[in-house]
Formats: structure tokens, C-alpha cells, sequence
């Protein structure tokens, strides 16, 4: 996949996991939030808990979810220490961390608290 249609490829999903997580009563606070520490695909606010989600497409699940590093995971975790820095009860905010696998077909398949 050349870099603009991957852009738009994991644009679109993110949009439609930004849709999920609305349609199940959660806030979307951010899209493609970056701090220092590294960039939040959704961050979506459920009450008085963030969660923080990082989206991953490919042809299957199976493969969307190979594709998680943990080299990501260290860089989502920074950002989300940054964010929650801003938030008014700082590191103590309830937060999640989630996957969110999205096929070729536009399935989204949601993997909560996963990062812990």
C-alpha cells in the first residue's frame, strides 16, 4: 500500500471506530491526539474513564492484531501519561487501554484493557 492510500486506509478506520465506541455511549474526546511520547488514534471519555485506543487494519483480525508492537504500546502508554497530565485528577483518572481490529470489510472487533 503506497503512503497516501495507507493514510486514508487507517483514516477511515479510526473514523469507524470512532463510531463504535459513540454508538456504545462513549465520548470521543480526540482523534490522532499527539504528544510528546507519540500519537493516540482515540481517545474516548465513558463516564469519568478514558479510554485510549489504538486502532489496527488489516485484511483479518488476526492480522490487524499482529500487527500491534510493543514499541507501540510503550508510545501509547507515554501519550496517555501526557493527556492525563491535563485531565483534573491527573495520573489518578480511571483509564483503559483498548485495540480496536478492523478487517477488510470494515468489521471493527474492540479488545478492552488489553495495554495494561
Amino acid at each position: 500500500m503506497s503512503g497516501g492510500t495507507s493514510y486514508w486506509a487507517g483514516a477511515a478506520a479510526e473514523e469507524r471506530v470512532a463510531e463504535h465506541y459513540a454508538r456504545c455511549g462513549a465520548a470521543i474526546a480526540e482523534r490522532r491526539w499527539r504528544g510528546r511520547g507519540g500519537e493516540i488514534d482515540v481517545i474516548a471519555r465513558d463516564g469519568d474513564r478514558l479510554i485510549f485506543v489504538e486502532v489496527k487494519a488489516s485484511r483479518t483480525h488476526a492480522r490487524a492484531a499482529e500487527r500491534v508492537s510493543p514499541r507501540q504500546i510503550a508510545r501509547l502508554h507515554a501519550a496517555a501519561g501526557e493527556f492525563m497530565a491535563g485531565e483534573p485528577r491527573g495520573a489518578d483518572t480511571e483509564a483503559r487501554f483498548d485495540v480496536a481490529l478492523v478487517d477488510g470489510t470494515g468489521r471493527v472487533e474492540v479488545r478492552e484493557n488489553v495495554f495494561l
